[in-house]
């Protein structure tokens, strides 16, 4: 075929052919602009700091972090800087995205859109795109929750930020964590053939942030699962003979300087190790639907973007890898596409950026690897903890730390826990319960298939919960509601699924534990706003804090808690609490970025928990609502891809009035999976 074709199968996921890659690149930008007009010009206005012109003033503090952080400028240079044929390959992505947006204008295909009139996307504005989903995704926001602990409550550094109970298993992993991925070598599948499973977690956006697609050419015939905006499928897919998946290996690739900053004659200086020096100032505007412009000055020093403060006070910069480098990876994107064994995609991935991701690859020949990917900065041990001297030349980076990788005889399992390769390069992990489980059931079948890894995605055994709930055993002078409450839970088999009643009243009483910790007295200063932007909220909680450490809390209790006391008024408070469901209450609750008086999406009950394998991670000063969970799942069959497996919490379009906005939500919540598609491209019938 000479002509570029697009199918879909019953679901609508787009499958397309293209004759050759950069053509197909354009195809890939014209369907996901066809499929998410609106999401589209969202993500890009919001890489260029500018919801709030046509959104309102709930995001000027976006837009003005977005413009000091400078993800355009970063995007462009990272640009600049690619081969002739990658920068091609980005460019008819924007092209392709320009072409659809127009279409879906035209035909109205996306009624959002009278809301937001489409721009224009620039060759670098993917790369934008991409910078913007990860630029939160690492460590800023842990480094400014530790500076914020050493500086307004320095009395509870040890228990929010020091070494944990020997005897617990709690892990300060809270912002990117909860992603798993597994892959059985041949040895161990009942096929014979590897396999690649897994599921990657993240705040749940409406529509996803992820989009099912089928990417073939006369070089690779790939089907992935590809960042709405940004060309390829890099996280997960199979590609026929080989096929791979990541989870977030929790390093540590960004750094927080502190920068003395004074205006001169010259303009704005930064004070260095040998007196004071000239650093890049400009102001921009950041437009308001129905409000005052804001004036933003764009500060960038030696060590980069000045994201909190001003001249003249405490100032933060943040050092990033991709601006840095001038590089964001999409080189290794395209080359994964052209990947045929598990070699060649450990290749691939070495011109991988940030965020750094833990890989597990399987090819049909039987090879199965795992490696770390992506530039982690060597450097002074104290810039894992949190801001450091700018000036002082010891906090310097020096390179950047070298990456383990091994090979898989039988199975190997990532969570983002801290393993043999993820150790060195972080100082925040997710806690090893999940991984934990996983391998437990991964053991229990000798022989594993495609039905059995499946089912491994909605485990909700809750680990933590058979720790925590022995400590009722001992309690004295208990109600007779209490009483009988707390020989339900010792007999209750620990899992988080939506119709149980025992999960709710166990979540009520870690809910009142967890209250009850943040109202200590050594906690004070941390109870109210940090005086950051917004968008640190969900770092600034200190109810997220106390909770992840709850285990280390009991174990070892802070001054003036008395455990066994608060255990039992936590099981009183329990035993009294309406009757319901765990469903009822620990709801889904999607980001969304609609338009103006676009009325808020319904919320649906969920099973699972935090460090449940289906890792619905709550929010335990919102009522058990959760935003993080699994963003995709699939099952990779090396033996046949025909057979393998996946789905998403919503469905592949994005506007109202379409089948596919959620239509493969219920699956999603039984922990079903579709076939993935697998159409004769040249013959197949043509659903569109």
């Amino acid at each position: 075929m000479s002509e570029s074709t697009v199918r879909r199968d019953a679901w609508g996921v787009p499958q397309l052919w293209a004759p050759d890659v950069v053509a197909l690149s354009r195809v890939q930008g014209k369907v996901c602009a066809t499929d998410r007009a609106w999401q589209l010009e969202v993500q890009r206005r919001r890489s260029e700091g500018r919801l709030a012109e046509h959104l309102g003033a709930a995001w000027v503090e976006w837009d003005v972090f977005a413009r000091r952080a400078r993800i355009t400028d970063t995007a462009r240079r990272c640009f600049d800087r690619l081969d002739e044929e990658t920068a091609a390959w980005v460019a008819a992505y924007a092209e392709g995205v320009n072409d659809g947006l127009g279409d879906a204008l035209a035909r109205r295909a996306a009624p959002e859109l009278g809301a937001l009139e489409p721009g224009h996307w620039d060759p670098w504005t993917p790369i934008g795109v991409l910078l913007t989903q990860h630029l939160l995704f690492g460590t800023l926001g842990d480094k400014l929750w530790r500076d914020r602990v050493r500086r307004e409550a320095p009395g509870a550094w040890e228990l929010l930020c020091g070494p944990r109970h020997p005897s617990v298993a709690d892990w300060d992993g809270v912002a990117a964590s909860g992603s798993n991925a597994w892959a059985v070598a041949g040895a161990r599948s009942a096929t014979s053939r590897p396999f690649v499973a897994g599921d990657p977690h993240r705040s749940l956006e409406l529509p996803g942030v992820y989009q099912q697609v089928r990417l073939a050419c006369p070089e690779f015939d790939v089907v992935g699962i590809a960042f709405v905006g940004v060309p390829g499928t890099p996280h997960f897919a199979h590609a026929g003979p080989v096929a791979w998946g990541i989870t977030n290996a929790m390093s540590d690739c960004h750094d927080v300087f502190e920068e003395e900053l004074r205006r001169s004659a010259d303009g704005v200086e930064s004070r260095e190790a040998d007196g004071w020096a000239p650093v890049t100032a400009h102001h921009e505007v950041v437009s308001v639907l129905g409000g005052d412009p804001v004036d933003v000055e764009v500060v960038e020093t030696g060590r980069g973007p000045v994201v909190v403060g001003e001249v003249g006070a405490r100032c933060l910069s943040v050092r990033m890898v991709p601006r840095v480098e001038g590089d964001a990876g999409l080189a290794a994107s395209l080359a994964l596409l052209r990947a045929r064994s598990a070699q060649d995609v450990r290749e691939a991935w070495r011109g991988w950026v940030e965020p750094v991701n833990a890989v597990l690859t399987a090819d049909r020949d039987g090879t199965v690897l795992e490696f770390t990917a992506g530039l982690v900065p060597d450097r002074a041990a104290a810039n894992r903890e949190g801001p450091v001297p700018g000036w002082e030349p010891r906090h310097a980076w020096t390179g950047y730390l070298d990456h383990a990788e091994a090979a898989v005889t039988d199975v190997a399992v990532h969570a983002n826990h801290a393993t043999r390769h993820t150790a060195p390069l972080g100082r925040d992990f997710a806690s090893p319960d999940r991984a934990h489980r996983i391998a437990d059931l991964l053991a229990a079948t000798p022989r594993l298939d495609a039905d059995a890894l499946q089912h491994i995605h909605t485990d909700t055994l809750h680990a933590p919960a058979r720790r925590i709930l022995p400590r009722l055993a001992g309690l004295t002078g208990l109600t007779e509601a209490a009483a009988a409450l707390r020989d339900e839970l010792l007999a209750w088999d620990c899992r988080m699924d939506a119709d149980s009643a025992l999960a709710h009243r166990y979540a009520v009483l870690r809910a009142a534990l967890v209250g009850r910790l943040c109202r200590l007295d050594v906690f004070d200063g941390l109870a109210t706003g940090s005086g950051l932007p917004r968008i640190f909220d969900p770092w600034m909680s200190l109810a997220l804090r106390v909770s992840v450490r709850l285990e280390a809390f009991l174990a070892q209790p802070p001054e003036g808690f008395d455990a066994a006391a608060e255990l039992a008024a936590a099981l009183e408070e329990a035993a009294a609490a309406p009757e319901a469901r765990w469903g009822e209450r620990h709801r889904l609750a999607p980001i969304r970025i609609g338009p103006p008086g676009e009325q808020p999406p319904d919320r649906v009950g969920a099973s699972g928990d935090r460090d449940c394998v289906f890792a619905t991670s709550s929010l335990p000063d919102s009522d058990d609502l959760f935003v993080q969970a699994p963003a995709a799942r699939y099952v990779w069959d090396l033996a046949d891809r025909s057979r393998s497996r996946w789905v998403v919490p919503h469905g592949t379009a994005g506007s109202a009035g379409s089948p596919h906005v959620d239509d493969q939500q219920p699956l999603w919540l039984q922990g079903l999976l579709l076939p993935v598609p697998n159409d004769d491209l040249a013959e197949g019938p043509c659903l569109d």
